[in-house]
């Protein structure tokens, strides 16, 4: 009750959104129970921080009171000019996170992963590596608890722009907002890449309808492979989690930089000057660590071309790429791995072959 007291009176922009938070977090948990998939955070991911910062982006459009359970409210407490006028760079960012959310979906959707039935991969290969009462503990925690309370983080930079002041969009704006959108093709493009690939391992035809930029010549040497390294793939292992990462970072961006910000602490001078860095740094090191363990599984199913991949390859920045390459070309081995990454060179044998 003192929690609810000091959210009401001291930050009232919170409420519905905390409650919004709480209710959506135990329905995925109790979906994954029921129909024992724990992937239904994964398919709310897409949607969830596009509705906590529509809701900001809005206020002046919700009711004082809800209708019903859950309708989207603005209270009496929140300030009037909050309540009465919008917030251009608000509504800039949810122009941004509303295409970001087509993106996603879309992708999600082509990928059947909308299904009630269908389960990430990776959390299969967890649920093998521990006990199931410590599956159970993991998916209470993280899975439910702890990845809905970043899609609620996700939310806070449209919290934070829509108490600044309603000013024009500044220079900042235009730049950071022509970048998220950059990202966002990006992504896509990185997307139908991956797509374009899959679809040609799995069915060994080229599909002459693919999006621009995802209508490459797939060989037979690729599908042997195993997995992409052409397009965007050949200069990043993980174009589509970098351009995830730098949207967030962009979106965190846009209130921090704008003229009604206050000056940010830097270098910062303790971990509370982090604060206001909070949404993108938390999903970034959920990307970090998340990708770690999606490679291992990568690197077990083709042990000596994901090796080589990772050798030549940079993780996520393209910049660092070259330089993979130069010191390899330094230790006189560039050609062979180049082969085997980008050409038809020997692949692994056993595990490493193309399923």
């Amino acid at each position: 009750m003192d929690f609810w007291h000091a959210l009401t009176h001291d930050a009232p922009m919170f409420v519905w959104p905390v409650k919004f938070g709480v209710a959506m977090t135990a329905a995925t948990y109790v979906l994954s129970i029921l129909t024992n998939n724990v992937s239904q955070v994964d398919r709310v991911w897409t949607f969830l921080p596009t509705i906590y910062t529509i809701y900001y982006a809005f206020l002046p459009l919700w009711p004082s009171v809800p209708p019903t359970y859950l309708f989207p409210y603005t209270p009496d407490a929140i300030p009037a000019n909050l309540r009465e006028t919008f917030s251009p760079r608000t509504l800039l960012m949810a122009s941004l996170v509303v295409t970001w959310m087509f993106r996603l979906s879309y992708n999600t959707w082509r990928r059947g992963l909308f299904s009630l039935t269908d389960e990430d991969y990776r959390w299969a290969v967890l649920r093998q590596k521990m006990s199931p009462f410590l599956f159970q503990v993991f998916n209470l925690f993280f899975i439910a608890i702890a990845q809905n309370i970043i899609l609620f983080l996700l939310g806070l930079p449209a919290a934070r722009a829509a108490a600044q002041p309603h000013t024009p969009l500044s220079t900042s704006d235009h730049i950071l907002g022509t970048l998220g959108f950059l990202v966002i093709l990006t992504e896509f493009v990185s997307d139908n890449q991956q797509y374009s690939f899959q679809t040609f391992k799995h069915s060994g035809k080229l599909n002459s309808n693919e999006w621009p930029g995802a209508r490459i010549q797939w060989t037979k040497h690729d599908a042997e492979r195993g997995f992409v390294t052409r397009g965007l793939w050949a200069w990043s292992r993980h174009p589509n989690f970098l351009c995830e990462q730098s949207f967030w970072i962009i979106i965190t961006l846009i209130p921090l930089l704008s003229p009604d910000s206050p000056k940010l602490d830097f270098p910062p001078t303790s971990l509370a000057s982090l604060t206001p860095l909070l949404p993108c740094l938390v999903l970034c090191s959920l990307f970090f660590s998340s990708t770690i363990f999606t490679e291992s599984i990568s690197k077990a199913k083709y042990p000596v071309a994901y090796s080589a991949y990772q050798e030549r390859v940079a993780m996520f920045l393209p910049v660092l790429t070259p330089v993979w390459g130069a010191l390899l070309g330094i230790q006189g081995r560039k050609g062979s791995v180049d082969s085997m990454v980008y050409g038809d060179g020997p692949n692994s044998k056993g595990k490493g072959k193309a399923e």
